[in-house]
């Protein structure tokens, strides 16, 4: 089939090129004309506008948005909205809040159109190995778009979840779960790194992919990076959130339901940000106060 598709950063484009691979017609749009000249490479059709891509796709349209989330996913669905007719379906397949999915949906209704959001995992990676699609929406325009699920995902790999929204909670979750996986194998590994026994990491990641009960994908990305630098020492300590994090414990406390693991997951990343922080300090100053405790400059830390 045919189809739109707008967004072609490193994902955006792995997809393009996953979905001509599976042999669909893509029209592509991005910001940028040299990502857009990049595709029409790989075999896109390219388009200069919103308005020119909307024109060369023929009716019922679909079109698929990779963009970031927040104001350059609103303003790009309500500028390809605008373009749209009526039975025409929108695919947001980037990280949304699942609440502003039920919204557009909501919108693109009244129009007469579509709205699906697909939860999309897979990274990098997923232009070999597929990417794992959690889609809510309409289940008619579901089985429309179903070819193009098809083709990105490996078998299996997709799904509809659930009415409007569903995908995007979906994909929270599934981030949420992510951070605190990573912070369990970091906590693990850095106690493996500071223990007297000193063992090869990169040969632990190994050990344990072969059939431990922790053994995951996550683990054999481990053991990759672990090769490739032991140590990690040419790696800064900052690690970014991309959102998912926050809105999943900001669902947790509105839900009611306990997840101290996933906060404190996304609290550590926080603290990760932190060159000097207030908080050590504070305390420290106190307990030189009450305990007479040493108390350290920059110069005694290497700062």
């Amino acid at each position: 089939m045919e189809l739109g598709f707008v967004g072609l950063g490193r994902m955006g484009s792995a997809m393009v090129k996953r979905l001509l691979r599976g042999g669909h017609r893509v029209v592509v749009y991005n910001r940028s004309e040299e990502k857009v000249k990049e595709m029409v490479k790989e075999g896109a059709d390219g388009a200069s506008s919103l308005a020119e891509m909307v024109g060369m796709l023929k009716q019922p349209r679909v079109v698929w948005l990779m963009v970031p989330a927040g104001e350059a996913t609103e303003k790009t669905y309500q500028d390809v909205l605008a373009l749209l007719s009526s039975g025409d379906t929108i695919i947001e397949g980037g990280n949304a809040l699942y609440k502003d999915s039920i919204r557009r949906a909501k919108t693109a209704a009244e129009k007469g159109c579509y709205f699906l959001d697909a939860g999309t995992s897979g990274g990098i990676w997923g232009l070999e190995n597929g990417y794992c699609l959690m889609v809510g929406g309409d289940e008619e325009a579901f089985r429309v778009a179903e070819p193009i699920f098809r083709s990105l995902a490996p078998e299996g790999g997709y799904a509809r979840v659930g009415e409007s929204g569903a995908g995007h909670f979906l994909k929270m979750v599934h981030n949420g779960i992510e951070y605190g996986l990573l912070q369990a194998y970091a906590e693990g590994f850095e106690l493996l790194q500071s223990s007297p026994f000193k063992p090869d990491l990169a040969k632990i990641a190994a050990l344990w992919n072969k059939g431990s009960v922790v053994r995951s994908w996550l683990l054999e990305l481990a053991e990759r990076a672990l090769e490739k630098e032991p140590d990690l020492a040419g790696i800064r300590g900052y690690v970014e959130d991309s959102g998912e994090g926050r809105w999943f414990a900001k669902e947790a406390v509105d839900l009611g339901v306990p997840a101290p693991v996933i906060t404190l997951s996304l609290q550590a990343r926080f603290l990760s940000r932190q060159e000097d922080s207030f908080a050590a300090k504070w305390i420290a100053a106190l307990r030189q106060e009450f305990g007479g405790h040493k108390l350290f400059s920059h110069s005694v830390t290497g700062e």
